[in-house]
């Protein structure tokens, strides 16, 4: 048995397609098989929400009079590129502002809520563009374009970080205690939207995705995606292996999905929302993404030496469902584990795009091109 995306898609539009969340699909195949799975559910729909720093906003403010060709811009003290076209500017998400703990992906956080934000630039001073300053105030209504581009984001899998030295350390993942204390992760374990196609099947360029609340676009594989990890037997990644690049209107998104976040000691990100819907294919796509949390593993990695010196050294693997009891064990020490990112999120963002294609206000999308997965 094999079904396409076409005719997928017609029973969306008619009202009859099988739609379950990642985390319904679990059950459903454990107690009904695969076979049966593929043959009775049409999509599966994943999501996760967490810290995503390859993320940033592409924006086109549109021309002031006299006309300025940006050489040096801000948005709320938050530095932004400037060298892309004379009103063209980039804000990256992790770029830091004159304000402790506000950068980049506050900035963002506060447009798509539809605050003002304060733009001062400095101009080439050129006789098409004959501006040399501007202090002015812009919002998501004034601005000629704001897409939401990010560059890696959705990580397949990704580390558990732990730290063996004797002191404190401040790391992306957390505060890491001394001594093997504590771990930090970050994932959504059997909602996670690559883990529900391990192979990219049915993810790839120009997949429609739920993006920032609002849907947005894969527009190829993202940075540092690895096609060809190291899997476990029933093909699930064991470290960090695929991710995607996305992009998205950020008039259609939402700030709940969207928001500037702090990391002691590290710096400022964006905790974006991505959820991804899984087309039932066949038997082989209903297994995948019959996949539990107990059949994914996490590598565990000293985030005090092996991680900053690049050693490529791993202490071991831990299995989603033992990080979510909130305990683990490693060479028979207890660790307290916790994560920057919100499974909550994630699943409250599958069952939103549930509803999406149950109310036939989301169709799927047939990628032009699928990523190389070895």
């Amino acid at each position: 048995m094999r079904k396409s995306i076409e005719t997928i898609n017609e029973k969306i539009k008619n009202g009859t397609a099988v739609v379950l969340t990642a985390g319904e699909m679990t059950s459903f195949v454990k107690e009904n098989g695969a076979g049966n799975a593929a043959e009775r559910v049409d999509v599966v729909t994943t999501g996760t929400f967490g810290p995503m720093c390859s993320s940033g906003l592409l924006v086109n403010t549109g021309h002031f009079a006299p006309r300025i060709n940006f050489k040096e811009a801000t948005l709320n003290g938050v530095p932004a590129y400037c060298g892309i076209a004379a009103v063209d500017l980039f804000l990256g998400a992790t770029a830091q502002g004159e304000a402790p703990g506000y950068g980049g992906g506050h900035v963002i956080e506060d447009l798509v809520s539809g605050k003002t934000v304060y733009l001062e630039a400095e101009g080439h001073g050129t006789h098409c563009y004959p501006r040399r300053g501007l202090k002015t105030k812009i919002s998501i209504s004034t601005v000629a374009s704001a897409e939401l581009t990010n560059f890696r984001n959705a990580y397949q899998n990704y580390n558990v970080a732990v730290n063996g030295s004797d002191r404190e350390i401040r790391t992306y993942l957390g505060v890491l205690k001394p001594n093997f204390t504590n771990a930090g992760y970050s994932g959504s374990g059997e909602f996670s939207p690559l883990i529900n196609d391990p192979y990219f099947r049915t993810i790839g360029t120009g997949t429609r995705i739920f993006l920032g609340g609002g849907t947005g676009w894969i527009t190829g594989p993202g940075t540092q995606h690895c096609s060809n990890p190291e899997r476990g037997s029933n093909g699930v990644p064991t470290e960090g292996a695929g991710t995607i690049s996305v992009r998205g209107d950020l008039r259609g998104m939402h700030p709940r999905y969207l928001r500037g976040v702090w990391i002691k000691g590290y710096g400022v990100s964006l905790s974006v929302g991505v959820g991804i819907p899984i087309p039932i294919l066949d038997k082989d796509m209903a297994f995948r993404t019959g996949v539990s949390d107990r059949d994914i593993l996490a590598p565990i990695v000293d985030y005090s030496c092996d991680y900053p010196e690049l050693s490529g050294k791993v202490l071991g693997h831990v299995s989603y469902r033992d990080l979510y009891s909130g305990e683990i064990t490693l060479n028979g020490r207890k660790l307290n584990t916790f994560s920057i990112s919100s499974r909550k999120m994630g699943e409250e963002i599958a069952h939103k795009l549930k509803n999406w294609i149950e109310k036939k206000e989301f169709l799927l999308s047939s990628p032009s091109e699928v990523f190389e997965a070895v």
